[in-house]
């Protein structure tokens, strides 16, 4: 590529489409489809593992007597696991509606790290994800994926907010 030439975004790179389930991420995979075009795409559900979970500590959590609560954790592990599959199968039927040729994938760790990961590992022509609408209390109080994902993306980030009543 010539130096100063545009980056590759073209179809041969797929869309990172992230995929939690919720209306915002619903709607972002139906608005990607408008905004990006035809291309490959995958779709990514991602859970986090009990032990990683705030204000929880994993070392309480595994001190338990008996070990009574680290096997609760280890059935919520499973649950959860389970849980981002059934998501996964919603995502991608939302990408095949929406005319994305897409792959499903699941990953645990932390959403936004996750997500930056993955997106550098498939090379993505750009990462789409639901705004989820938080308000800057909230945000603040709980973290905002997409947030992180924006500042920490080394490419680019399509941040859909879903149209709610009310907002401008």
């Amino acid at each position: 590529m010539a130096s100063g030439a545009a980056e590759d975004t073209g179809p041969s790179r797929p869309a990172l489409l992230c995929f939690d389930g919720s209306e915002d991420a619903t709607a972002a995979i139906g608005q990607a489809g408008a905004v990006l075009g035809l291309r490959r795409a995958v779709v990514l559900t991602v859970w986090e593992p009990f032990a990683t979970w705030e204000p929880y500590d994993p070392a309480t959590i595994l001190s338990a007597p008996l070990g009574k609560l680290a096997s609760r954790a280890l059935d919520l592990d499973e649950i959860t696991r389970e849980l981002a599959e059934e998501k996964l199968k919603r995502g991608l039927a939302l990408a095949a509606a929406a005319g994305f040729a897409a792959e499903g994938r699941t990953a645990q760790g932390k959403p936004w790290r996750t997500i930056c990961d993955v997106a550098k590992e498939i090379d993505a022509a750009a990462i789409v994800l639901g705004a989820r609408g938080l308000s800057r209390v909230e945000s603040v109080l709980l973290g905002s994926v997409s947030s992180a994902v924006a500042a920490h993306a080394k490419r680019p980030v399509l941040i859909v907010p879903l149209a709610r009543e009310g907002r401008g």
